[in-house]
């Protein structure tokens, strides 16, 4: 019976056909609505997508000068010819080559860089029409499950797709440079060694994250890579083109975790928080009267310094660790007034202090 049906409709049914290709020109009728999506989003996307080659000059066994060359990958951003990428790509480089997706290639300039969060910002002097713009996203209401696709230059292989979810969010990582990166986003999509600086895309094509680093044993990929959320990217990159690096609040001492072993050892009040060892001169921590550490306490081969204040809630929230403390730091800006409760003499004491801005060589 639906084969008579469609036998005696076949008319009907082949100018509907003809109606929606003629709608619907750029669609595969061989290929699924995900797979068309990958398409449209690759084809949109792609032209955006640099690959960065980036020499640095070593010097080897014998003492001479030996140039050695890196890539990554990185996304344009604006017509001026800004390109984002992530500060490990171009670190240290004296030389810096962008290669743009119909294989021109021009020089690229360092505008800015922020180490703390890899981010890096280069430009171009290509003509406006030669620029492909990819727009930046939010992402501020990512889900884990969500779709995404990275875009990038893994082992030099330019123009590469890869798809997988959002895995988790709100990630946290230590660099090999010993930087502690914040809220990232994990994906399963392949991340190799030259996607890093590559945008992250939702199904929309716009842009949620720049890829930065994997998690691997073997230095491939095994599904668990992070990426840059672009809000705070946009944040740092606006920063970095208007005056070439980032403003980082900064309390100016140094710290050390202290744990109940060692206040049980001192007979402190506190159980945990975050001793002050040296109190950097005029810094924000010495202009507030913040005391540093007066003498070592030697622990098996460790020399503690004790001796100074300890901080033990910051805004009213406890402070357990050294990393919990400058997380709760970053989270402010340089000029803000934040209350700190701090353990002196045995003595519970409230001390405001005003966040300075971090050296650039700290």
């Amino acid at each position: 019976m639906i084969t008579a049906y469609l036998w005696r409709n076949r008319r009907f049914l082949v100018l509907i056909l003809l109606i929606s290709m003629l709608i619907y020109p750029s669609v595969s009728w061989a290929v699924t609505t995900d797979e068309q999506n990958n398409i449209d989003v690759y084809r949109k996307a792609a032209p955006a997508v640099v690959n960065i080659t980036s020499t640095v000059v070593q010097r080897d066994f014998f003492y001479g000068v030996v140039p050695r060359s890196g890539s990554g990958s990185g996304v344009i951003i604006d017509s001026k010819g800004y390109i984002l990428t992530n500060n490990h790509v171009i670190e240290n480089a004296q030389r810096i080559e962008v290669t743009l997706s119909n294989g021109n290639k021009w020089p690229g300039n360092l505008v800015g860089t922020d180490s703390y969060n890899d981010l890096a910002v280069i430009r171009i002097d290509a003509p406006s029409e030669q620029l492909q713009i990819l727009s930046l996203g939010s992402s501020q209401d990512l889900q884990v499950g969500q779709k995404v696709i990275a875009i990038g230059n893994p082992f030099g292989l330019q123009q590469t797709l890869t798809t997988g979810i959002i895995s988790s969010l709100g990630r946290t990582i230590h660099t090999e440079q010993g930087e502690e990166m914040e809220d990232l986003i994990q994906t399963d999509a392949a991340i190799n060694p030259g996607n890093s600086g590559g945008p992250l895309l939702d199904s929309d094509g716009k842009v949620i994250g720049i890829n930065t680093a994997i998690f691997s044993l073997s230095g491939g990929s095994v599904g668990i890579g992070f990426a840059i959320p672009v809000d705070t990217v946009k944040r740092i990159s606006s920063e970095l083109i208007e005056k070439g690096y980032v403003s980082h609040p900064w309390i100016g001492a140094t710290l050390f975790p202290l744990q109940p072993w060692l206040a049980e050892e001192l007979n402190l009040k506190a159980e945990w928080g975050v001793m002050i060892g040296d109190v950097v001169r005029n810094g924000p921590a010495d202009r507030a009267g913040l005391r540093g550490a007066n003498k070592l306490l030697r622990v098996g081969n460790v020399a503690l310094p004790i001796g100074g204040d300890v901080i033990v809630a910051f805004e009213g929230e406890t402070v357990e660790s050294t990393e919990g403390l400058v997380r709760m730091i970053r989270k402010n800006r340089p000029g803000d007034r934040v209350e700190l409760k701090i353990l002196r003499d045995n003595r519970f004491m409230e001390v405001p202090v005003v966040l300075g801005e971090r050296p650039l060589n700290q």
